[in-house]
């Protein structure tokens, strides 16, 4: 059977015995013991990938298949792209037959099962068979032979991709014979498009097959390259070969580009963009390449070098955001969760990242030069099958072509390729970190498991344990594993012994900890050995009952019109807000000053503000918290905020930074849960929002307090993941949000409930570790009432975002 020849296949050294060929007809001969009609009803469908390939995928390689980033394009998408391409080769290169011309050689780099190069020869054969009638199979045999080519290089989908391609010629009526082959090969795309002398491969097989694929890299004039490429984050830095390929997006010519940064280059997705673009633009000279990929290189920090040298390579670009992003959880319109276009219901839920499919066009006239002209749209309704179905009527809506907005990238937010808003005086505004110049990072622990903690009772019995001598290192990795698991830059073992000598806890390491917005919890803080990974010894002194803290991040990965701030008056994760996430302080200790004193945290731009109108430094502070959570400031600069630090307008007078001050000053009451803000909550009309109930009308007691309406539960490595819970619809623009099948908090308001903060869905968020599984107990009855205060604090808080945004 197939699997036992994927498995076979899994192993390098099996090729030694395998001659492709005879590969090929062995999976050929063991298709025809595949549920036959199942089969061709998926394969009539598009699905055939989907229903012949995973099974055996999974079996044989999953962890091949995580470190690809491998992905299967849905079939409307396929379609999509392809039509997309063959009209660019019609209208914008003059190639009257588009696909079906002998001088257009199109290859799929990363092409898998072969999905596109069937719907290639699709289309090919649907021309020929206008301008050729019954001599269009010889054509479309010659072009499979010759000028359509795949390279993949996971042997198993490699497989697949030669039997697609078989079962669409024999539809086709254009079967091969004899030693005819598809020009499918098993090779690395990324490599061997330069002449060079080459290590000999251990197997004939595999050395004929990398002489093939380098003719075609090297000899055939690819006019079209379409596909989806892998794309995988943590591939790593690129070596060799593939790390020309990386490095060329690395720097920027104009100086008014922010240079890139971060590590988002490394993306494997990168490198494809890169020898697409260096074989159409500078080898063929003109061409079309049509990717659909990860999206983050449309607005990127680390792709600004990327995005310059695409718009001075090629003529024209097309943009099509697919949106579907579920790491930070876009929204469609219609305020519905935004599916990846890859989901198939039923079957998968797809990747997290968003997409977008991108067209680029090299005409190779001479027009004047200059940079390409990008037109963009999207495509967001909310599941991922209405979503495909709007791609494929976009084809014959000449409307839908004329509705793409004609994009004026701005250099000094990174050349964008997407609508990135930002006030005219953005750049004028400085920056958070111009006026309040010290930050610091916030904790990371790395082991919350052991060192957080809901309740300080629980902590304090596990921290007791640790420091308790009679107990051996392999009790206390038998009760607490997560404390006890080296680490780079912590051996266990010898930090536990180092503070066993050192006695017991210091008591007032047990602290206020800021771990999520609204979600204050304990930590217990150890500032001389690793216990605490990063445990930021400079900013803990800081930390003191007058102070205030506003966290903040310079990159985020948030929907539009989320605020930006965070307050508190404790101490701080890193992860807050996003990852990475700088805590700004209004107050600093002052060692010459003596242990109790403290100074202001402003710069000399900020001082100069304040002394220029009369005002003091809490004000300013204040105020930039208001700015941060201003629904009209967060509309108007969403690009701005996406590309840096948020940048804060100043005021003229004193009077109207008070205003806003006061504004700030609420916001700060409110997202502070650990001081009582109820009086400042009855300024507002938050009425019984969240309102605790019962199936039965009687009063919470026992398993009401349980949590169990499946909103957590423990992931990879202990971490906690959320689920979907059980919300029901209430009165009109409410909803009921269920700790189980008997209890609920009634009347909570859509937008209360949908409020995000720093990327998380706040309510959803604490509610996914209050799971009793999770948690490991029921609510207290003061822990109900946090929801229902947060709830509360959050209703207020949007009425103050409505009054500030008119």
């Amino acid at each position: 059977m197939l699997q036992t020849l994927f498995q076979q296949l899994a192993d390098p050294g099996n090729l030694e015995e395998l001659d492709l060929v005879e590969v090929l007809d062995r999976a050929q001969a063991a298709l025809a013991r595949v549920d036959a009609d199942r089969f061709g009803e998926r394969f009539a469908s598009g699905e055939a990938t989907l229903y012949f390939y995973e099974p055996f995928l999974e079996a044989f390689d999953p962890a091949l298949r995580r470190q690809l980033g491998v992905w299967y394009t849905p079939a409307a998408v396929v379609e999509y792209m392809t039509a997309r391409v063959d009209r660019a080769l019609r209208e914008d290169l003059g190639i009257a037959d588009g696909l079906a011309d002998e001088q257009v050689y199109v290859l799929d780099p990363c092409c898998g099962t072969g999905a596109y190069l069937a719907s290639v020869l699709r289309r090919i054969m649907a021309r020929l068979s206008e301008t050729r009638g019954a001599l269009a199979g010889a054509a479309l045999k010659r072009a499979v032979a010759e000028r359509v080519f795949g390279f993949e290089i996971m042997p198993a989908p490699f497989v697949v991709a030669h039997l697609q391609i078989e079962l669409v010629l024999a539809e086709l009526d254009a079967e091969l014979e004899g030693d005819e082959r598809a020009g499918v090969y098993l090779t690395n795309a990324l490599t061997g498009w330069e002449p060079q002398v080459k290590k000999p491969l251990p197997f004939p097989a595999l050395e004929r097959e990398r002489e093939r694929a380098d003719a075609v890299k090297q000899e055939r004039p690819i006019l079209v390259i379409l596909g989806n490429p892998p794309y995988n984050g943590f591939a790593g830095v690129a070596v060799d070969e593939e790390r020309e390929l990386s490095e060329a997006y690395k720097s920027t010519s104009d100086p008014a580009l922010p240079r890139p940064q971060g590590q988002g280059l490394n993306d494997l997705y990168v490198r494809f963009f890169r020898m697409a673009e260096r074989r159409i633009a500078e080898r063929t000279g003109r061409g079309i390449v049509c990717f659909i990929s990860n999206y983050s290189w449309l607005d990127g920090l680390s792709h600004t070098g990327m995005r310059e040298r695409l718009l001075d390579a090629f003529d024209a670009i097309e943009i099509d955001n697919l949106h579907g992003d579920r790491i930070i959880s876009e929204y469609a319109p219609d305020g519905r969760t935004s599916e990846t276009i890859m989901a198939i219901q039923g079957q998968s839920p797809g990747i997290r990242i968003g997409t977008a499919i991108a067209l680029f066009c090299k005409t190779g006239r001479e027009e004047g030069g200059g940079q390409a002209k990008i037109r963009y749209r999207d495509f967001e309704d909310a599941r991922a099958e209405e979503r495909r179905a709007s791609l494929i009527r976009s084809l014959d809506d000449a409307a839908a072509d004329d509705a793409r907005e004609l994009l004026s990238p701005n250099a000094r937010l990174g050349l964008p390729f997407k609508p990135m808003p930002a006030s005219p005086d953005w750049f004028d505004w400085p920056a958070l970190p111009d006026l309040f110049p010290t930050s610091f990072p916030g904790v990371k622990t790395s082991r919350d498991a052991f060192l957080v903690d809901i309740d300080l009772e629980r902590l304090r019995e596990r921290v007791g344990q640790y420091f308790d001598p009679a107990l051996s290192h392999e009790e206390i990795a038998r009760r607490h594993p997560s404390v006890m698991r080296s680490a780079p830059h912590y051996d266990a073992k010898a930090v536990r012994d180092e503070l066993l000598k050192r006695g017991g806890p210091t008591e007032g390491y047990f602290v206020r900890y800021a771990y999520r917005p609204f979600d204050v919890r304990w930590l217990y803080w150890e500032g001389e050995t690793n216990l605490v990974d990063r445990k930021r010894e400079d900013y803990f002194p800081h930390v003191f009952a007058a102070n205030r803290w506003i966290s903040a991040a310079q990159h985020i990965r948030r929907g539009p019109g989320e605020p930006q701030a965070g307050h508190t008056r404790v101490l701080g994760a890193s992860h807050h807000l996003e990852r990475g996430a700088a805590w700004f302080p209004l107050l600093l200790r002052d060692e010459m000053l003596g242990e109790e004193r403290s100074r202001e945290n402003l710069s000399e731009l900020a001082r100069a503000y304040l002394d220029g109108i009369g005002a003091d430094a809490e004000e300013l502070f204040l105020h930039a918290l208001a700015v941060m959570h201003d629904p009209r400031y967060l509309a108007a600069n969403a690009g701005g905020l996406k590309m840096g630090w948020p940048r804060i307008p100043l005021p003229a007078s004193r009077d109207a930074l008070r205003e806003s001050a006061g504004r700030g000053r609420i916001a700060a009451a409110l997202l502070d849960v650990e001081r009582d803000a109820g009086d400042m909550l009855a300024r507002f009309d938050v009425g019984n929002v969240a309102l605790p109930a019962t199936a039965s009308g009687r009063q919470m007691q026992g398993d009401d307090f349980a949590v169990s309406a499946g909103w957590g539960h423990f992931g990879a490595g202990g971490a906690v993941m959320p689920a979907s819970g059980r919300v029901e619809p209430s009165r009109a623009g409410t909803v009921n949000v269920h700790l189980n099948d008997g209890a609920w908090w009634a009347n909570v308001p859509a937008p209360v409930w949908e409020y995000r903060l720093g990327g998380y869905q706040v309510l959803k968020k604490w509610l996914s570790y209050r799971e009793e599984s999770v948690l490991g107990r029921r609510l207290e009855a003061e822990e109900a009432m946090h929801f229902r205060d947060a709830a509360q604090r959050i209703a207020a808080i949007l009425q103050i975002g409505r009054s500030a945004g008119g």
